[in-house]
């Protein structure tokens, strides 16, 4: 064999050899969602969030004194999914009491929102403003939704 020869083939074992790679690097593994799954519904919430949510709640997240309350590491935005995703189906009139301040302000409905702008949008506030907390999905906004009383 010629060197031109053995050049070539090792040229092509080589190219082989990293197309293999790149195929076996952008397999997902099965039955795990990839971490770009949550920083794609954070963004998207974003965007919710800045359309249905930032006039009363603020871009900071701190809402509004006595009016509007806070989505910093509070038990509402922290806590139970099933009742944060109800506030934001059924709205919110109630007095609240957030670490010493009351809040009074009423929150419309927001259930004409799709399952998937709700986990997005929650997944987006339980992430942002100094929160660190896991994502809201679709099947959990589903689940919510059906059983429902408002």
């Amino acid at each position: 064999m010629d060197f031109k020869k053995a050049l070539l083939l090792l040229f092509i074992i080589l190219f082989t050899s990293v197309a293999l790679q790149a195929q076996t690097k952008h397999k997902k593994p099965a039955g795990r969602k990839p971490a770009a799954g949550l920083k794609a519904s954070i963004t998207r919430g974003q965007a919710l969030f800045t359309q249905y949510c930032v006039a009363c709640h603020q871009a900071d997240g701190l809402g509004v004194p006595h009016m509007n309350p806070p989505l910093v590491k509070t038990t509402y935005v922290l806590g139970d999914k099933s009742k944060l995703i109800k506030i934001v189906l059924n709205g919110f009139d109630e007095d609240v009491e957030i670490n010493g301040e009351t809040y009074s302000n009423t929150m419309a409905a927001h259930d004409f929102m799709k399952d998937q702008e709700i986990a997005d949008v929650l997944t987006f506030v339980r992430n942002s403003f100094g929160n660190k907390a896991s994502a809201v999905t679709i099947a959990q906004v589903k689940a919510t939704r059906a059983t429902n009383k408002k």
